[in-house]
């Protein structure tokens, strides 16, 4: 189904991350790895990792404050908050209405997201509808994740995740900038080459399965499924929008390894400099990643006016999708 959406553009970004690290050298005290392989192979050499007391809320509302300044706004001028996370504070409430709540956001509706990695990239979608169909002015939406809760600390698979959280206002805009096209796609062969089993209601967490709370993942299965699906969602946004890849100035993608962002720039013909990239300080913050870069390349400076932005992102259940944007 194409998707075309005018006149919605990004108003103003946030992030925020930990302030503890865990670098590659110390996850060589943990598990089975070094330090040289993970930087290699991964791109990552540390991640910041939350406090005990620490919630997914919590990093999500720094970084929603920081994009409501910089977005010039209020909280009370907020009228919607998305939340994508596959790390939620409770079961119930949503994560959205903790935010909510710690922002004082008295008017704004909070709901989440489940999409893992691609979930920022889906809650854009859905608020860009909300947007352009006039129901709301000004909508939230924040990636958070803090994996390390969900992360067993003495298998391998540990190197690849940190926490952090990032943010974006979405408002309407003029017909000379915004968001121009999204393609979002679900792949549910293979969907379980990475998942969390235990905790919900096919597998309760007793204290016989605890174990099961973590996250479990096929990595020869993410990175073929990933290769197939980044360009696949990319080519068809260039498609929708009559762009060419030579027309994108910057890509903004999610953050799974350098390995795969080198695979897909090499298929889809773009120039690997114009792939923007932090892994090598946050790993993969799964939601967060993007809305973090973005807000990094944003106060750097990096986003010109005019300036055509790919964003791109796959994860769970095969998530992945592409969206375009004309920045303002």
């Amino acid at each position: 189904m194409k998707q075309l959406i005018r006149n919605v553009k990004i108003l103003g970004t946030g992030s925020y991350v930990p302030e503890n690290i865990y670098s590659n050298e110390y996850l060589e005290t943990l598990v089975p790895t070094s330090a040289e392989w993970i930087y290699e192979n991964l791109g990552i050499r540390e991640r910041r990792i939350a406090d005990k007391n620490q919630a997914t809320s919590d990093l999500a509302t720094i970084a929603g404050i920081r994009a409501i300044e910089n977005a010039n706004l209020r909280s009370e001028d907020i009228d919607l908050i998305i939340v994508a996370t596959a790390t939620p504070d409770r079961k119930a409430p949503s994560t959205a209405a903790f935010v909510q709540h710690k922002l004082n956001a008295i008017n704004a509706a909070a709901f989440d997201i489940a999409a893992v990695c691609s979930g920022f990239l889906f809650g854009m979608s859905v608020a860009s509808q909300y947007i352009a169909s006039g129901t709301y002015n000004n909508v939230l939406v924040i990636g958070a994740d803090t994996f390390s809760k969900i992360t067993d600390w003495t298998k391998r698979e540990a190197v690849f995740f940190g926490d952090g959280a990032g943010a974006a206002v979405v408002s309407s805009s003029n017909i000379n900038e915004g968001f121009l096209a999204y393609r979002l796609y679900t792949d549910t062969n293979d969907m379980l080459g990475f998942t969390i089993p235990g905790g919900g209601s096919e597998i309760p967490l007793n204290a016989d399965n605890l174990d099961t709370q973590f996250f479990q993942m096929n990595g020869k299965l993410v990175y073929s499924s990933a290769t197939k699906a980044l360009p696949r969602a990319i080519n068809q946004v260039l498609e929708d929008t009559g762009l060419t890849i030579d027309d994108v100035d910057l890509m903004i993608p999610h953050q799974p390894s350098v390995r795969i962002l080198k695979a897909t720039a090499d298929i889809i013909k773009l120039p690997f400099e114009k792939v923007m990239q932090n892994m090598a300080n946050y790993a993969n913050t799964s939601g967060a990643t993007i809305p973090i870069l973005l807000d990094e390349c944003n106060r750097k400076g990096l986003l010109k006016k005019g300036n055509i932005i790919l964003f791109a992102a796959v994860g769970s259940g095969w998530t992945y999708g592409a969206s375009i944007i004309k920045w303002g």
